[in-house]
């Protein structure tokens, strides 16, 4: 069975061989090989196919199989095919082609000649069923560039294409064919019908480096016996070829696509040679730095990632890329220019994030979709943008919170997540870090209903608040989301390490209450700051147990109630004492506050 082959597009294609075999039976594959696939994680669909998917993960070597009867003409043409010819896979699709994409073509006329999308995936008409009979069986080396782009702009990752994009090595074709051929032969009988076809016009000679002594001892950092080094890299395939006092020359095979410079060679020389062989010289000792322990922001990170999961969050891990439609669709604009990414493997992952807070909302989602709503969740990552020509990544750490602030029990009513549940979280962050001065802001932002600024030392650390109820909607989320996202490498370096051991207070503290009715755009911040200005010592903590705004209260005006520890280190407070302080808050909220007292 004679089949003609001819190579119209030699550059994606520098060899090619092949060979026919007639009366196989295509069956299912013997248990033994049926084992071996399995084991790999490939299903076995016949033997024929097997036999090829086999041969490709023993040697490295992509094979496809053609039924013979199906190739019109009894000719192969490797070639490229008119941008937007129409071509069905193997799964059933109709694709669009490129004019580089490679094609397997047969003798028939363009329209009907595709057979296959060489080295990534075959098509519907061509392939192997259980009424073939005869079959032509290709071994090709094709170039990685063609196959890459191919691959990607189709969408299609295939065990072929994944080799043939990393290189593979031109000079075992032939042997692959054989090996393949000869097994089929075992497995599913017939003949080998035709000599090896082998078009190879231009050999893929193997490459040629120049190794000089000095550079070998610089970048190793030691010393190595010449003679080892060529014993290593005779091990590897890597042939010396001409030795000279400072210098030698080598011979890289083709297959060692990584193998491309000087470099490279020496860094084959220490795998083999091992790190750990390598001293370190006394000038790089770094046992000193035990007494003067460095910052460490991976460890900050765990201990924040420890509180947070001790207070019931799961940490997630999004991709960094995500779908430029989330800010299209709301004309969102972030710091800097979008990054886009070049080579993108769909539309979905098209640009590098801006923020993390559409990545966490595909998180929500997909939860609350599968009905577990009630959802604590932080993330550390890095959001991106350009600016003036350069790139800046930002490290990032965000919490979303959303549904029952608990699951439904027994002992305690259900209720939902509130803002306020958010700001406790990041309020014991800052505790942990040791950040006191904080200062809050009310902006308006385009991600949020409504939302905090959070400052430190001038410094914006981070902003939270309520998602947009249109931005959850897109993600067809119906449930509030508290969202709040902070700079970890400002909180990082604000971080204070200092401990601080101080006895229990030997003197009892003292509780007291207050109501005020202020105008309703005062917020509690400012509040807690007029207190902290006037009674500093003797007021350990400040609590809200009740916010009013509605009937009994004047419009433009709310309703706070307060609690105040007052504790004296150094003596048990009398009630004048305590009645003097809290006149004179009492007096400083209705000088600067203007609030009424409610009796």
């Amino acid at each position: 069975l004679t089949i003609s082959v001819q190579i119209e597009a030699g550059e994606a294609c520098p060899r090619y061989s092949a060979v026919t075999l007639t009366n196989v039976a295509v069956a299912e594959s013997p248990q033994w090989l049926q084992n071996r696939l399995r084991s790999i994680g490939v299903s076995p669909i016949n033997n024929i196919v097997d036999i090829t998917n086999f041969v490709c993960h023993e040697i490295g070597q992509p094979l496809h199989a053609f039924d013979a009867d199906k190739i019109t003409g009894n000719k192969v043409i490797v070639k490229t095919l008119p941008a937007g010819s129409k071509f069905t896979t193997l799964d059933n699709k109709v694709r669009t082609l490129l004019s580089t994409d490679l094609m397997i073509c047969n003798g028939a006329a363009d329209q009907q000649s595709a057979m296959c999308i060489a080295g990534v995936f075959g098509g519907a008409n061509s392939g192997i069923s259980v009424g073939t009979q005869n079959i032509f069986l290709e071994s090709a080396y094709f170039t990685p560039g063609s196959i890459r782009k191919t691959s990607l702009y189709h969408q299609l990752k295939t065990d072929a294409s994944f080799r043939f994009e990393r290189g593979t090595d031109p000079n075992i074709t032939v042997y692959a064919l054989k090996r393949a051929a000869m097994l089929i032969k075992q497995i599913c009988g017939g003949n080998i019908s035709s000599d090896i076809i082998d078009i190879y016009p231009k050999k893929i000679e193997h490459r040629t480096l120049q190794i000089k002594d000095k550079n070998v001892d610089r970048l190793l950092g030691k010393k190595i016996p010449r003679e080892e080094i060529h014993s290593i890299l005779k091990r590897l395939d890597i042939e010396v070829l001409e030795a000279k006092q400072d210098s030698y020359s080598v011979s890289v095979p083709p297959y060692r696509v990584d193998v491309l410079q000087e470099a490279d060679i020496i860094e084959e020389v220490l795998r083999i040679y091992g790190f750990n062989n390598i001293e370190l010289s006394n000038t790089a000792r770094t046992d000193f730095l035990a007494e003067f322990p460095q910052k460490n922001i991976d460890k900050y990170k765990k201990s924040i990632g420890d509180l947070l999961v001790a207070n019931g969050f799961f940490e997630i891990m999004t991709n960094s890329l995500t779908n430029e439609s989330y800010q299209k669709k709301r004309t969102l604009s972030f710091k800097g220019e979008t990054v886009q990414i070049l080579n993108k493997l769909s539309e979905e992952q098209g640009i590098l994030r801006q923020t993390m807070l559409f990545t966490g909302l595909e998180v929500c989602a997909y939860n609350i979709n599968r009905k577990q709503k009630d959802l604590k969740l932080y993330e550390f990552g890095k959001i991106y943008y350009r600016k003036e020509n350069r790139y800046h990544e930002i490290e990032k750490v965000a919490f979303y919170m959303t549904g029952n602030i608990e699951t439904d029990n027994w002992q305690h009513k259900v209720r939902d997540v509130r803002y306020y549940d958010l700001a406790q979280i990041i309020h014991n962050i800052f505790q942990k870090t040791g950040i006191k001065e904080i200062k809050q802001e009310t902006i308006q932002d385009q991600l949020f209903d409504f939302a905090t600024r959070l400052i430190v030392d001038n410094q914006e650390i981070g902003r939270a608040g309520k998602v947009k109820s249109g931005l959850q909607k897109d993600f067809g989320i119906k449930q509030e989301i508290f969202f709040a996202e902070l700079d970890t490498s400002l909180l990082f370096n604000f971080a204070k390490a200092k401990l601080v051991i101080q006895e229990v207070a030997k003197f009892p503290e003292v509780k007291r209450d207050l109501s005020l009715v202020l105008d309703a755009p005062i917020e509690y911040e400012e509040i807690r700051n007029l207190i902290l200005n006037t009674e500093k010592r003797l007021v350990k903590s400040i609590g809200v147990f009740d916010v009013y705004e509605g009937e009994n209260i004047p419009k433009g005006k709310k309703a706070y109630a307060l609690s105040f520890t007052l504790q004296d280190e150094n003596k048990t407070l009398t009630d004048d004492e305590i009645e003097k302080t809290m006149q004179r808050l009492i007096s400083a909220f209705e000088q600067k506050l203007g609030a009424v007292i409610r009796k």
